[in-house]
């Protein structure tokens, strides 16, 4: 089956992406709140054109009967992504943070390579290789956002409407996954599938970067008691 082909091959990508330091710091309970919020900004920014892509992606897509289940998936996709940009605003908010600051802001540069690449894939290569972003990106939600969410709601404090970002596509996310696995399993050609794991191995670089452009950890510093 070609999921078990996706995951198998682009394991090595996977596991280099959980290096990234924020990643292993965050498990261990080492986070700010400034840089939860770094995270939170530069979410918003791929998210937002998660519905775009989605778009771009079934508008490019062969006329090809075999391509169906390909159109229907999006348009289930599109239904599901519609406002998700609008849950990591108020989740912003939540931690005290200026969510029209963030609406009007530029993502960082590892961000903007990462949706820039998304949308060359799209319009200039093979529209198919977009589902390597959806490996990537629902595929890591599920395996630690929901885990990252309680460590950092413990180590923070933070109230339980600062996380319906990453609660929502932890591990309650896992139907999606298994839609994914049955859409993946259906893709018959062997230039589509070669496409959508070289894609995967580009997103789990790209993505890796974002988080690795994020602050860095710092030691919290308490005054002396007099």
């Amino acid at each position: 089956m070609f999921f078990k082909q996706l995951q198998r091959e682009t394991e090595t990508s996977r596991q280099g992406l959980f290096t990234a330091p924020i990643i292993v710091d965050t498990m261990q309970g080492r986070i700010t709140l400034k840089q939860y919020i770094a995270f939170l900004t530069q979410a918003y920014h791929h998210v937002r054109h998660t519905v775009p892509l989605l778009m771009a992606t079934g508008s490019r897509l062969s006329e090809s009967v075999a391509y169906s289940p390909i159109r229907e998936a999006l348009a289930h996709y599109i239904e599901e992504e519609v406002g998700h940009e609008e849950w990591i605003l108020n989740d912003i908010a939540a931690c005290g943070g200026d969510k029209e600051a963030v609406r009007n802001s530029r993502p960082d540069l590892p961000a903007e390579l990462m949706v820039a690449f998304a949308y060359h894939q799209v319009d200039r290569k093979n529209p198919m290789g977009f589902f390597g972003m959806v490996h990537v990106l629902e595929g890591t939600s599920t395996s630690i956002a929901t885990a990252a969410a309680d460590r950092i709601q413990d180590t923070l404090g933070l109230p339980d409407n600062a996380f319906s970002y990453l609660r929502s596509h932890g591990s309650l996310d896992l139907e999606h996954v298994e839609f994914f696995e049955k859409l993946m399993n259906g893709v018959q050609s062997e230039q589509d599938r070669t496409e959508i794991i070289h894609c995967a191995h580009a997103f789990y670089r790209l993505y890796g970067n974002v988080f690795r452009g994020l602050p860095e950890y710092e030691e919290p510093v308490f005054a002396e008691v007099a």
